[in-house]
């Protein structure tokens, strides 16, 4: 036994000796390995210079020590990084060659590159730099048709009310997704949109967005303020015509810029119809300036009305950014409004009479009195402080769903109402699966190539000219609105107007964006399907005995929503200048 360890120590001891004495040998060989590194970068991106998200690159170096392949994806700006590790022997030698390509776009082809020689690290590492920046030019593929016959078919259920909206966007999406992974399978040419894709253009900060006011809305509806404040309109006006509908019309634009204008209707037209009746007129007389103001109301502020939610998210855009270019304007926009239907309804000739020998009827203080005090300092206590949070937002570096979360939620804390009974019945859950499935048509129309070649025909017939893009921006995304709705213009319209600010000169301050912001909230008061506000009236004073019918809106308020799209003509003009 003793003998066998002597000569297991023996071997030991002749191992470790052959070990040190080749050590030097094989550090060398690794450091001949390790001390050159390849350092490739660059973008893909299309013929406008935007970055393709989600774009394979493939790399090849073919080298006296073989040849490496590599494979990586762009990120959502079209980026990409590449390191690769050689021998400086084999690296000078080296030949590289890099491609890349995506579905609905024509592949590169193989491109050779030539590392340059950057510097020696105290590690003693080579380090060589290359870079690629490729162009990929979109394919003529039937992808793009398939995605433009989607969106129009989408957005004919939703003009011709063949479909409920939300129904109509949820078969689109779902169209979309299933051709590219059903026969797309088979046919890359018929891959429109990847489910990774879908899911990243959905806006959560929309979607936070909008739930958190609805809760908030939801909590402030228990107290009874909207209903109290709207039978207050009437006694301050004293049953006087053209002072009922200015004061209406005023408090429903002040409650649309800080709730949002779908909510401040379904508050407003229960007390308006018992005003109407009060007075023996006909309620259309009273609920169609109150939504042409709302609609006014809500352009002034990021909140007020949702494509400025959707702008905001999609630019980068402040609470106080919408506050300092639009309220001013917004607030002539609604003078302008009330003096057109003042005199468009005669109000002192048909009401003088029914005011005269009596008193204005109280019973609309006793209907609607303030039902919980407490709620109500609880609520406009959170209110105020998400109004204050939106306005920090920018300063914060915070979305501002963030700013409408920490309100919704303190007030759900603190005020104790039936969270269960609250989710169920006051947040609007077609609604905001309207907006992502949507979110998700626009972005496969995006993909496709079918959002850049709107943009082309608008950069083509505007010259490049700032005031050209303007107007055609502005009166397209109205005229849009009135005919599809002004969220599906507004979400079709992102991309288009983003890509005109970054390629016309003179754009880059943002008017484009307030263009679009004043075209698709104005524009949808020319219809009755333009704008959410508009058919949440109808269907509520349908549902109250009294039915506006599509003809019965377009009379009244198309003209005025030309007005105001001309006076928005004028106004933009002045300011880019």
């Amino acid at each position: 036994m003793m003998v066998f360890m002597r000569h297991s120590i023996k071997i030991g001891l002749f191992l470790l000796t052959l070990l040190h004495l080749a050590w030097p040998c094989l550090s060398a060989e690794v450091k001949a390995v390790e001390n050159a590194v390849l350092m490739l970068s660059g973008n893909i991106h299309d013929a406008d210079k935007e970055g393709i998200a989600g774009a394979s690159v493939y790399l090849v170096v073919n080298s006296s020590e073989g040849t490496v392949r590599k494979t990586l994806h762009t990120d959502h700006s079209g980026h990409f990084a590449f390191e690769i590790r050689l021998s400086t022997d084999a690296m000078t030698s080296a030949q590289v060659k890099i491609k890349a390509e995506k579905s609905l776009y024509a592949p590169s082809g193989l491109i050779a590159l030539k590392p340059v020689k950057a510097e020696i690290q105290n590690n003693g590492r080579v380090f060589y730099l290359a870079r690629a920046d490729i162009t990929l030019q979109r394919a003529a593929s039937p992808a793009r048709w398939i995605a433009a016959a989607i969106l129009a078919v989408v957005f004919a259920l939703i003009a011709f009310d063949l479909m409920h909206r939300t129904l109509a966007v949820l078969l689109g999406a779902t169209a979309l997704l299933g051709i590219t992974y059903l026969p797309g399978a088979f046919f890359p040419e018929l891959r429109i949109i990847s489910f990774e894709d879908a899911v990243q253009a959905v806006d959560m900060n929309v979607i936070l967005l909008l739930m958190s006011m609805m809760i908030i809305v939801g909590v402030i509806r228990k107290t009874g303020i909207f209903q109290w404040l709207a039978s207050k309109c009437y006694h301050i006006s004293g049953g006087r015509g053209p002072l009922l509908i200015t004061v209406l019309m005023g408090a429903t634009a002040v409650a649309s810029a800080f709730l949002d204008n779908v909510t401040t209707m379904l508050l407003i037209i229960p007390v308006t119809m018992q005003i109407a009746a009060a007075l023996k007129i006909k309620p259309i007389k009273l609920l169609l300036p109150e939504v042409f103001a709302s609609n006014v109301g809500g352009t002034a502020t990021l909140i007020g009305d949702p494509p400025n939610m959707m702008i905001g998210s999609y630019a980068g855009l402040t609470f106080l950014d919408f506050i300092r270019h639009l309220s001013v304007f917004c607030l002539l926009i609604l003078v302008l409004s009330m003096v057109y239907f003042i005199f468009r309804f005669h109000f002192r000739s048909a009401l003088e009479k029914q005011r005269k020998g009596r008193k204005p009827p109280k019973a609309l203080d006793r209907t609607y009195p303030i039902a919980d005090s407490r709620l109500l300092i609880l609520s406009l206590s959170f209110l105020g402080l998400t109004i204050v949070l939106f306005t920090l937002h920018s300063a914060l570096n915070m979305a501002p769903c963030i700013a409408a979360l920490i309100g919704a939620t303190s007030l759900l804390i603190t005020s104790r109402v039936d969270i269960v009974e609250l989710i169920e019945k006051e947040i609007d859950w077609p609604t905001l699966i309207f907006f992502m499935m949507l979110f998700i048509i626009v972005a496969a129309a995006e993909q496709s190539g079918l959002i850049q070649g709107i943009s082309a025909w608008v950069r083509t017939m505007s010259r490049g000219s700032i005031n050209a893009a303007i107007l055609m921006v502005l009166w397209f995304s109205a005229l849009s609105s009135c005919l599809i709705g002004n969220i599906p213009a507004t979400a079709t319209l992102l991309p288009v107007v983003d890509h005109l600010t970054r390629t016309i000169p003179g754009t880059q301050d943002g008017i484009l964006w307030w263009a679009l912001a004043l075209g698709a909230c104005l524009g949808g008061n020319g219809t009755l399907i333009g704008a959410g506000a508009n058919v949440v009236t109808a269907g509520m004073a349908e549902h109250h005995g009294c039915e506006i019918s599509f003809m019965d809106y377009f009379k009244v308020c198309f003209l005025p929503m030309i007005i105001t799209i001309a006076a928005s003509s004028v106004w933009l003009l002045f300011v880019a200048d």
